[in-house]
């Protein structure tokens, strides 16, 4: 049985067509519909690209008379030619020779009109801003850019492996972490068993506290171990009622994790697919970046290229504090050895000093987690951040903890139990190697590559504390 859509060209092919075509079949959504003597003219966009194609519906047409419900919102397929178009900035268009509206739009209560509207109203109808402008072009970089990151780990010799959305362990040791449950309200279980406070989840699924994941960190280690390069790349969760444009309870984490590596090798990698990914986006979807450069930022291409065409810099933590302190300016958060670096103070390095990507290394390691390779001078941790303009921290990682009593030490300086990590220290054990890894903020690359700055934007359907819509 055949489709009625098995021969249908997207729009984006159809605009890089080399030739006139005697039949062509489109589908998508009208943008907007102007009325003339004797024929129609319908703006049309299938949110394969940016640009829409222009069909004329002529009068004398069969086509014409679904014209009325051709409003904007409306679902239109249009079969026809393709032929050159006299107008200016287009090349192609479709002349209609059968149209049909396959979705009404009722055009006085259609919430995309052809207005301006703005972040905050287009949140609240999340379900349709994917064909504005705007948020059909960075969802588009959001694929693109997806697409370049596993490129980039397939060309560099990683697998990419799955880690667990449930856990049972805290990889970071702080952070607040959504509970999973199958217990009653009451603490009771399906079965009717009553725990007891201390025993709590004795009667729950697991038999265990069960959370969702902070990170994949910890399991890609187990994995790399074994595997030599991984990575991992899948939503990560954290509970913290932090209601500002930078935080999310549910987003996408990248997280490579190679064995033999050093602090060294994790700063090349992060600088290697932080250009990548760039590059790669630039030469895909330029039409959308030039959106965002037009209309949400107009310093955004100018930046982007600078990072994937000038190394990045790099500076201790120690030198950076110096950097900070010296430099004349007033911060709202004081700096000084031991403190960790503030989104102002990040931004300071990258846009102001450096003016350029900054990698910082070497933190105390009073401020980073267990897993973080002890320095020499017992001060420091093997850890680092790289911080990108307009943005802050896009990169943390370090080189891990490889020796099994300093591993051990550290757990315990942190106010932790080892034995939650018995698989984890396992690798110290057997076989222990040096080895290094990171964590990318996938949704903070995307606000970097289009220069919006509110996290709620680059998530198709974003959770933050109060909101569970769609």
């Amino acid at each position: 049985m055949n489709s009625p859509f098995t021969n249908r060209i997207p729009v984006c092919q159809a605009l890089a067509a080399q030739g006139p075509m005697d039949t062509i079949h489109i589908c998508g959504w009208v943008r907007t519909r102007r009325d003339s003597k004797g024929f129609s003219f319908l703006e049309i966009n299938d949110g394969s690209c940016l640009a829409n194609i222009q069909a004329i519906v002529d009068e004398g047409t069969p086509a014409y008379a679904n014209i009325e419900k051709a409003t904007t919102g409306a679902s239109v397929s249009i079969h026809g030619s393709l032929t050159a178009s006299p107008g200016k900035g287009q090349k192609w268009e479709v002349r209609a020779a059968e149209m049909s509206v396959l979705g009404e739009a009722d055009a006085e209560t259609f919430p995309l009109q052809k207005k301006r509207h703005s972040d905050e109203f287009l949140r609240t109808i999340a379900h349709l801003r994917p064909r504005t402008n705007k948020y059909g072009a960075l969802f588009r970089i959001r694929s693109e850019a997806a697409f370049a990151v596993h490129e980039y780990f397939r060309e560099n010799g990683f697998f990419g492996v799955h880690s667990p959305i449930l856990t049972g362990s805290d990889c970071e040791g702080a952070g607040e972490m959504f509970r999973v449950t199958t217990l009653n309200q009451d603490g009771t279980s399906k079965e009717g068993h009553k725990s007891s406070p201390q025993e709590l989840f004795q009667h729950d699924f697991f038999g265990k506290e069960c959370n969702l994941t902070v990170s994949g960190q910890l399991e890609a280690e187990n994995l790399a171990l074994g595997l030599g390069k991984v990575y991992t790349f899948g939503p990560t969760f954290r509970a913290e009622n932090s209601n500002t444009p930078r935080h999310a309870a549910e987003f996408w984490m990248i997280e490579p994790e190679m064995a033999f590596a050093t602090l060294e090798d994790n700063m090349q990698l992060a600088e290697g697919l932080t250009r990548s990914v760039v590059k790669r986006v630039l030469e895909r979807c330029a039409p959308d970046i030039d959106l965002f450069n037009k209309f949400v930022d107009t310093d955004l291409e100018k930046r982007l290229t600078t990072l994937v065409n000038e190394p990045f810099a790099r500076v201790s933590y120690t030198e950076a504090v110096k950097i900070l302190q010296q430099c004349g300016k007033t911060f709202e958060f004081p700096v000084s050895f031991g403190t960790d670096l503030q989104t102002e103070h990040e931004r300071f390095l990258a846009e102001e000093h450096f003016a350029k990507p900054v990698i910082v290394y070497d933190y105390p390691k009073t401020i980073k987690a267990f897993y973080m390779r002890l320095n020499d001078d017992n001060t420091t941790v093997a850890a680092m951040d790289v911080l990108v303009p307009r943005i802050g921290e896009l990169i943390g990682g370090s080189q891990r903890e490889d020796r099994l009593d300093v591993l051990e030490a550290r757990i315990r300086e942190l106010g932790q139990d080892p034995a939650h990590y018995w698989w984890y220290m396992d690798l110290r054990r057997f076989g222990s190697v040096p080895h290094a890894g990171f964590g990318m903020g996938f949704e903070r690359l995307l606000m970097m590559l289009t220069g919006v700055t509110n996290i709620r934007d680059v998530i198709p359907f974003p959770r933050t504390p109060g909101n569970l819509e769609f």
